[in-house]
């Protein structure tokens, strides 16, 4: 038996919440609670209030979701690779 489609929808984070969760306002008006994705965990993605994020809902319960991108600022530079000088 297959999986049921997940439904992607786009918001911003309205609010940093407790526990590693999100208070995500999407573009239809609905508010959602939402957790990040473990892949942005693994690479340390961070996430904070006003960031564009696009999130993952299952069909059956459409008040809970996933945040698995977030968007880049416009005026947002690329994160720089710093090396310090030091030698082993």
């Amino acid at each position: 038996m297959a999986k049921e489609e997940l439904l992607t929808m786009e918001g911003f984070i309205e609010e940093v919440l407790p526990d590693g969760r999100f208070a995500v306002l999407l573009d239809n008006e609905h508010r959602i609670i939402a957790y990040t994705a473990g892949k942005m965990r693994k690479f340390r993605i961070r996430t904070v209030a006003g960031d564009r994020v696009h999130v993952e809902m299952t069909p059956y319960d459409l008040s809970k979701g996933r945040i698995v991108f977030r968007e880049r600022s416009p005026g947002q530079a690329a994160p720089s690779k710093q090396r310090s000088n030091f030698r082993r």
